[in-house]
C-alpha cells in the first residue's frame, strides 16, 4: 500500500505563516449584526482588503520570493498578474532586494498598474482576449534569466495564500462552512489545506462569477476545463482554466462551488461600504454576494468569509455602485 503526499500540507501553510510574521499584515476578523441577522448565522469576515497591497495576493507572493536564492533574487522576478498578484510581486520584490518585470493585460485597472509601477516594478503589456500571458512571462523570464513566481500555480504560493485561513480559524475556532473568491484557485486551496487538516467537518465552498465558472465546469467534468476568457467586473477572476495544480486540490478538498452574477456582486459592494464600513473590489465581494443571495442555501451557525481584497479607485467603485449601471 502506497500513499501520496499533498503538495501543500499544514505544515507548509505554517511554515509559511513563520515567514510572514512582521512581514504581511494579520489582517482583521468582522462582525456584523445586521449580517448576522439577515444571515440567520454567525458570520466571521477575514478582511484581506486590510493586507499590504489591499490583497492577499502579498502572503502567498512573499512566501515564494522569499525562499529564492540570493543568486536568483539578484537576476530579478517575473510575474504575470491582471493587477493584485502583480502590486504583491513588486512590493515582495521590494522588501527582498530584487527587480520585479510584471506582465500585465492592455485592460487592467488603472489603480493596480500605477501601484505595481508605484512599487518598482517594470510593465510589460498584452492582450487579454488573444495573447497568453502565461507564455509571454516565460518567454520573458528566459531572456533576462528572471525567476518567474506564478499567481497561483505553485505550492509555496498556495501555501502562503492559505494563511489567511489559518489566521481565521486561529481567532474563531471551527467553522461551519468556509467561503472564499476562487480565480486560479490558490487561496481557497491554501485556504482548504489549513482548515480541513485542522477541522475535517468544515465545509469549503468556492464563489465564482458566472461569466467565469471554470472551477465549476472542470470539478463536474472531472478533469480541467476551459472556458472563452470571461467578461466580468470581477477582473482577479476573469481566467479561462484553472490551474493543474490548484485544481488537484481543490478537486480532493472543496465541497462545492456556487455562482453569482455582476449585478449580485455590485449590490455586495454596496452593502459592505454602507452597512459594514470596508471597501471592496468585485472579486473581493463574490463570497459576500453568495451569502447575500443565499446560493449556498441554509446556514450552520458559524460561518467564515475570505473577502479577498479591496483595490479599487474611486472613479471605477462610483461607476460601479453608485447607479448599479
Amino acid at each position: 500500500m502506497t500513499t501520496t503526499t499533498p503538495p501543500v500540507t499544514l505544515d507548509d501553510v505554517r511554515a509559511a505563516a513563520e515567514r510572514l510574521e512582521g512581514v504581511a499584515h494579520r489582517t482583521p476578523v468582522l462582525r456584523s449584526r445586521t449580517l448576522d441577522a439577515l444571515a440567520g448565522a454567525e458570520i466571521h469576515l477575514k478582511c484581506e482588503n486590510f493586507q499590504r497591497v489591499g490583497a492577499f495576493k502579498f502572503r502567498g507572493a512573499y512566501n515564494a520570493a522569499s525562499r529564492l536564492t540570493p543568486g536568483q533574487l539578484s537576476r530579478g522576478i517575473a510575474a504575470y498578474s491582471s493587477g493584485n498578484h502583480a502590486q504583491a510581486v513588486a512590493l515582495a520584490a521590494r522588501e527582498l532586494g530584487a527587480t520585479a518585470v510584471i506582465v500585465m493585460p492592455e485592460d487592467a485597472p488603472p489603480s493596480k498598474r500605477t501601484a505595481t509601477e508605484g512599487y518598482g516594478a517594470e510593465i510589460v503589456t498584452y492582450d487579454r482576449y488573444g495573447g497568453d500571458r502565461v507564455a509571454v512571462a516565460e518567454a520573458l523570464a528566459a531572456e533576462r534569466g528572471l525567476t518567474l513566481v506564478p499567481p497561483y500555480e505553485h505550492p509555496h504560493v498556495i501555501a502562503g495564500q492559505g494563511t489567511a485561513a489559518l489566521e481565521l480559524v486561529e481567532e474563531t475556532g471551527a467553522l461551519d462552512v468556509l467561503l472564499a473568491p476562487v480565480g486560479g484557485g490558490g487561496l481557497i486551496a491554501g485556504s482548504a489545506t489549513a482548515v480541513k487538516a485542522l477541522h475535517p467537518g468544515t465545509r469549503v465552498i468556492g464563489v465564482e462569477p458566472e461569466a467565469g465558472d471554470d472551477t465549476r465546469r472542470s470539478l463536474e467534468a472531472g478533469r480541467r476545463v476551459a472556458i472563452p476568457v470571461p467578461r466580468t467586473i470581477a477582473d482577479g477572476q476573469a481566467l479561462h482554466m484553472p490551474g493543474e495544480l490548484t485544481f488537484s486540490l481543490n478537486q480532493r478538498l472543496l465541497d462545492g462551488i456556487v455562482l453569482v452574477g455582476d449585478d449580485e456582486i455590485r449590490e455586495a459592494m454596496r452593502f459592505a461600504f454602507e452597512r459594514l464600513k470596508i471597501v471592496l473590489e468585485p472579486s473581493g465581494a463574490t463570497p459576500l454576494a453568495a451569502l447575500l443571495t443565499g446560493r449556498v442555501g441554509p446556514l450552520p451557525p458559524r460561518v467564515g468569509l475570505i473577502l479577498s481584497g479591496g483595490n479599487i479607485d474611486a472613479v471605477r467603485f462610483a461607476r460601479l455602485c453608485g447607479s448599479g449601471a
